[in-house]
């Protein structure tokens, strides 16, 4: 078979090996042979013969498609796609599909880091290690104030585990620009606010929950949280100013920073901080969120081979493609 399928390397990881992936590659098998390759950037010699790609943090340059002629699909095991060149994907007629199946988990964490957060957790573990025996002051779930910053997807998993624990006297305040925000946010029994700076001055926790590559908050936004607040960034660690953390909690301008990144590149300012906490990246990898990505990414590649279109198309341009248009008998 002279058709390939690329795999990143995750797929060979045993500690998140299952019967669904090893049955999905070998499914995979009967469309075309399946290689793994642990590649940072895909370049020209990586693209002969390739008619489908499951990515992970891979980068893809022109060059990989232009020599990619087979290529049909590439399948993002996730839902960042700054990697893959999307605009070049849709020139090439190539699909570029994402796996959002992990909202759950990610609301999971959200929720776990805003209860260890409000009890002090991360805090009364260090004294105790360090023969520090004292009692001290945590904070109810119950009657608070929680702030989401953008209610996407997974905010609106967030808003959903979140209500109940807030109680009859807790308040949930939620942002976001989408024209459909009062009508969401009412499902939630949320408050919409104007201005995210509300959310920052009046919220227990603040949690983020968007795109994007700028920074949305800064020193002007932490000095307004209570020193009490903590700051959960289960999105982007570029959404916040790491500098602008590092002097807000330096100065009791908030009592928590969490974000899902390692602390590394621009988080590693916040090495041996005790009041940053950082998780690696790990939010949305659950054993059952694996499964559901592997299944997602399998199924559209599937789909694609055997022409018919798959779930979640991120570059729907390219359905006009007339390469793709002669793929799905349109």
């Amino acid at each position: 078979m002279d058709k390939k399928i690329l795999l990143y390397t995750l797929f060979q990881r045993k500690d998140f090996e299952s019967e669904e992936r090893r049955n999905g590659i070998e499914a995979l098998r009967k469309l075309a042979d399946v290689e793994f390759h642990e590649q940072k950037v895909m370049t020209a010699e990586h693209g002969e013969g390739v008619v489908a790609v499951i990515a992970g943090s891979e980068k893809f340059t022109p060059e990989f498609y232009e020599a990619a002629k087979d290529l049909l699909i590439i399948a993002r095991w996730g839902v960042g796609f700054d990697q893959v060149n999307v605009d070049v994907a849709t020139e090439y007629g190539v699909l570029v599909t994402v796996a959002p199946a992990h909202m759950v988990t990610v609301a999971e964490y959200t929720v776990a880091q805003w209860l260890a957060t409000m009890k002090r957790t991360y805090m009364l573990n260090e004294m105790s290690h360090a023969g520090d025996f004292s009692i001290i002051r945590t904070y109810e779930i119950d009657g608070s104030t929680l702030g989401l910053y953008g209610l996407g997807r997974i905010g609106q998993a967030v808003a959903e585990r979140a209500r109940p624990l807030l109680g009859e006297n807790g308040r949930l305040l939620v942002y976001d620009i989408r024209p459909d925000i009062e009508e969401i946010a009412a499902r939630y029994d949320a408050e919409v606010v104007g201005d995210p700076m509300i959310l920052f001055e009046a919220c227990d926790t603040v949690s983020l929950h968007i795109a994007g590559d700028n920074s949305i908050v800064g020193y002007e936004q932490l000095c307004a949280m209570q020193p009490h607040a903590s700051l959960i960034n289960p999105s982007r660690g570029n959404l916040v100013d790491d500098e602008a953390v590092k002097r807000a909690i330096a100065e009791n301008r908030l009592c928590y920073y969490v974000v899902d990144d390692p602390v590394s590149g621009p988080r590693a300012i916040h090495k041996d901080n005790p009041r940053v906490i950082c998780t690696n990246h790990n939010g949305g990898s659950t054993v059952e969120s694996c499964i559901r990505l592997d299944m997602t990414t399998f199924d559209q590649v599937t789909a694609t081979l055997e022409g018919r279109r798959p779930q979640h198309v991120l570059n729907e341009a390219v359905l006009e493609h007339p390469r793709v248009q002669q793929l799905f008998g349109s």
